[in-house]
């Protein structure tokens, strides 16, 4: 079966790892996102993995208004180092092989970033996750997925949601809200559509790399995505 992208970056929340709790992880949701990762590296598909940390902590949210922006980005960033370590067991669990690197060196739990290690372990069909967004404060995990997806040479950088895509309207709420399948860059700019942050957004825009917005709650939504079929919205140059 002949797969779209040979390469990807797939984006995930922390908030996608609570399932319907609102809070920390949903351990059935974790080894949900885990088997649909399992099922297409088994395809022959390279996967790394950029995972946020709003299900602990978020740096701009009412938790961290008191808080100095850099203190709380800090936090978040070892937030995404404590998600990105359950999402390593549960892939293991599944039978795969992963490995996490951070930007924050936390040397007893992760291997600090290191771009031609992480290509090698793609390459031997391992997972990469790369936890502590991009070791820096005032930046996203979007961004950081913007810059490691141009960093490992993805086709695509995949923005796992709860939406299975981009729409006019919200479509919980306009119940005639039509889903976008493609949309450029400059579209979903004039549209003003919430893509991802203003800073990611510009980064695959200007180095022409596509984003695919998808469900990752539903239960073949990667494998459609990775196999090129009509899921989610792609967002092109």
């Amino acid at each position: 079966m002949a797969i779209a992208y040979s390469r990807v970056l797939l984006k995930l929340s922390g908030e996608a790892l609570m399932g319907d709790a609102g809070y920390g992880i949903h351990r059935p949701t974790l080894d949900g996102i885990a088997a649909q990762v399992r099922e297409v590296v088994e395809m022959g598909c390279q996967v790394a993995v950029v995972i946020g940390g709003g299900n602990i902590f978020r740096g701009m949210s009412a938790a961290a208004d008191s808080m100095d922006r850099a203190t709380a980005d800090y936090v978040g960033m070892m937030a995404t180092v404590m998600n990105a370590l359950l999402l390593q067991d549960a892939l293991r669990r599944a039978g795969v092989n992963a490995r996490v690197q951070s930007a924050l060196h936390i040397e007893q739990v992760a291997e600090p970033y290191i771009r031609g290690k992480a290509i090698r372990y793609l390459e031997e069909g391992r997972v990469v996750i790369f936890a502590a967004g991009t070791g820096n404060p005032f930046f996203t995990t979007d961004t950081a997925a913007a810059l490691r997806g141009m960093e490992m040479g993805v086709d695509i950088v995949l923005k796992a949601t709860k939406v299975d895509g981009i729409y006019t309207a919200d479509p919980k709420k306009d119940p005639t809200a039509r889903r976008y399948d493609k949309v450029s860059f400059d579209e979903a700019i004039s549209r003003q559509l919430e893509v991802m942050d203003a800073t990611a957004f510009t980064l695959c825009r200007d180095q022409k790399l596509p984003i695919k917005v998808f469900s990752i709650f539903k239960p073949d939504g990667l494998r459609r995505v990775i196999l090129g079929e009509d899921e989610g919205t792609l967002v092109h140059a």
